[in-house]
C-alpha cells in the first residue's frame, strides 16, 4: 500500500537526503541538490571539460555525493541554482526520449549532523530553483512540498546571494571547512559562495554515468 508520505501521486516530488530519497515512490530521475558546495562545484567541473569520479567526490562531500551514491534511477542528475535551467532540460529530453510522463524526485541534501539531516535553506532554494524551472517547462504536477520550494525561490530570487552568504553552511564556509582541502588536493576547484547564488551560470546538467559524473548528452 502506497505511503502517504511517498508523494507517489505527483509527477515531481521533493525530500530530504538519503532517508528522504528512501521515503519516495521510486522515480524515472533522481536530482541531486547540494547548493554548498557538491552541486555547484561538479556543475562548473564538468562543464570545464572535468570528469569526476563518484567515488573521489564522496571522499570530499559527505551530503550530495552520498545522495548520487544510493541513488538508483535511470537518470541521476545534479542540479542546483548554478544549472537550474539545464537540468530542467535534462528531464525534458528525457521524458521526450521516453515518450511518457517522467517522475522527478528532487533530493536536497541538507547538511549532515550527529547522524541526522539537518535543514539547509541553501538547499531547499536550489530546489525549488530546479522544480520552478521544470514547471515553466511543463512539467508541473508537483506536490505540496515541491511546489512550497518552487515559490519560496521565485519570491525570494533577488536575494540568493544574500541569503546563502548569511546562512549557516555560508558562514561555515566563511571560516574554513576541511572539505576545502579534500578539493583542492583531488584538483577540483571549490565555487564559491556567490557563485553558487548565480543563477544559470552554467549550461551544463552532470550525470552519473559508470560511477562517474559527466555531461548530460541525451
Amino acid at each position: 500500500m502506497p505511503s502517504p508520505f511517498d508523494q507517489s501521486t505527483y509527477q515531481v516530488r521533493l525530500e530530504w537526503g538519503v532517508s528522504g530519497l528512501d521515503r519516495l515512490a521510486p522515480a524515472d530521475v533522481v536530482i541531486v541538490v547540494d547548493v554548498l558546495r557538491f552541486s555547484s562545484t561538479v556543475a562548473d567541473a564538468v562543464a570545464a571539460g572535468v570528469t569526476i569520479l563518484l567515488d573521489d567526490a564522496l571522499r570530499w562531500s559527505t551530503n550530495g555525493a552520498a545522495v548520487t551514491a544510493a541513488a538508483t534511477a535511470d537518470t541521476v542528475l545534479i542540479g542546483g541554482i548554478r544549472n537550474a535551467a539545464a537540468v530542467a532540460r535534462a528531464v525534458q529530453v528525457v521524458q521526450e526520449t521516453r515518450g511518457a510522463r517522467t517522475s522527478v524526485a528532487v533530493i536536497a541534501a541538507g547538511e549532515l549532523d550527529a547522524g541526522t539531516i539537518r535543514f539547509a535553506v541553501e538547499d531547499h532554494l536550489g530546489a525549488g530553483a530546479v522544480i520552478a524551472a521544470l514547471t515553466d517547462l511543463g512539467i508541473d504536477h508537483t506536490s505540496p512540498e515541491a511546489a512550497a520550494a518552487a515559490e519560496s525561490f521565485r519570491s525570494l530570487r533577488g536575494a540568493l546571494r544574500h541569503l546563502l552568504g548569511a546562512s549557516g553552511s555560508g558562514r561555515e564556509l566563511e571560516i574554513g571547512v576541511a572539505s576545502t582541502a579534500r578539493m583542492e588536493a583531488a584538483g577540483i576547484v571549490p565555487t564559491s559562495t556567490e557563485g553558487a547564488a548565480t543563477l544559470d551560470a552554467v549550461s551544463v546538467a552532470p550525470m552519473v554515468r559508470e560511477g562517474r559524473l559527466v555531461a548530460f548528452d541525451g
